[in-house]
């Protein structure tokens, strides 16, 4: 039977909060639930179905296609994280204004990854006027992990195909190719397939999204790499150097190793309260480098909410944000799982090492 979706009322029109519910009937300490959440009806109200994982899919028989190395993403990579340790060592030399800098820099570049491309364009978790959606798309340019469109197709096949051959970067493959290895060798034949067969229909009406897709080298190059390094060299006198390769260099490396530790810790180390069949686990650590994309388990259980957790601000400060742009009236529709739907399921699939509070 499908869920039942009710509007909270305490919350203006703004903030709209849409929670999926279920009864569940209580005997003794023994909790039994009656009415199944049923993601589909769930899926139908967002408008959408390709992140939802999809127990249909049988990996092909035969050999294993060979391993491609793109060279450039290597080459790339290597240099990245050199300038990013010569980075470290200049921090000691750098002023306090330009630590705050790369720290404000690295902030608003992660929210454009976590509460941008993730949760509002690859999930529709909520919804963003246009100018919050404006505001997220520099941020997320300013990342340099993709542009929207590309990222939001690859995540939604990451979920529809979590572990398989068809996932992007499945974690089965290993810890190093979970978190950067599949960015050097040539996606596997079928990410290609099933990300060509999405319903992108969403992304590709969105006006902003296509317009940075249109422009994203440029946007990339200005807001990347441009902007962090020009603004503490001219207004505070910083080296050209430090301004480089600490607010440009070192925080792009630190924002991209905290999103791939989402594939690969958040995969492998915590433990799974909400279900102990699929990989994802809750990863506090995780979530404290990321902005609250640790909770992984919950995440892969519960794609369609829009915190990510059912523990709120903790350790996340996106939510905070998106909580914050409701209250300012430029976010609304705010999807969220009940406390109902959560206890039945942990009870149901969990490990047994959920904490509700």
């Amino acid at each position: 039977m499908p869920a039942h979706l009710l509007q909270e009322g305490e919350f203006p029109p703004a903030s709209t909060t849409t929670t999926v519910t279920s009864r569940v009937t209580k005997n003794g300490n023994a909790f039994m639930e009656k009415v199944l959440l049923n993601h589909d009806a769930v899926a139908a109200e967002r408008g959408m179905v390709d992140d939802l994982f999809d127990e249909t899919y049988c990996e092909k028989e035969g050999p294993k296609p060979p391993l491609q190395y793109v060279w450039r993403n290597i080459i790339l990579m290597s240099l990245l994280h050199l300038g990013a340790i010569i980075g470290l060592t200049l921090i000691p030399s750098a002023k306090i204004q330009t630590l705050a800098w790369a720290i404000l820099c690295f902030m608003f570049s992660a929210l454009g990854i976590t509460a941008g491309s993730h949760r509002l364009w690859s999930h529709r978790s909520y919804k963003a006027t246009l100018p919050l959606r404006i505001f997220l798309t520099i941020a997320n340019s300013m990342a340099f992990q993709n542009d929207i469109y590309e990222w939001a197709r690859d995540h939604r096949v990451h979920h529809k195909f979590s572990e398989t051959n068809a996932d992007p970067h499945n974690a089965t493959r290993g810890f190093f190719f979970s978190h950067i290895g599949w960015l050097l060798v040539r996606k596997h034949p079928d990410v290609i397939e099933k990300g060509q067969k999405l319903d992108l229909s969403d992304l590709k009406a969105d006006k902003v999204v296509m317009f940075q897709r249109r422009y994203y080298k440029p946007s990339v190059v200005l807001l990347c790499f441009t902007l962090p390094t020009v603004v503490p060299w001219y207004f505070w006198d910083e080296s050209i150097i430090i301004s480089f390769l600490i607010p440009a260099i070192l925080r792009y490396a630190l924002g991209l190793n905290a999103t791939w530790l989402v594939n690969s810790a958040a995969h492998m180390f915590g433990n799974r309260p909400y279900d102990k069949n699929i990989n994802p686990r809750e990863n506090p650590l995780v979530s404290v480098g990321a902005l609250g994309e640790g909770f992984h388990n919950y995440h892969h259980t519960f794609p369609y909410d829009y915190s990510t957790s059912e523990y709120g601000w903790r350790f996340n400060l996106t939510t905070a944000f998106i909580d914050l742009m409701c209250l300012l009236g430029l976010a609304s529709d705010r999807k969220r799982v009940s406390k109902e739907v959560i206890l039945a399921r942990t009870m149901r699939t969990g490990d047994g090492s959920h904490k509700s509070g």
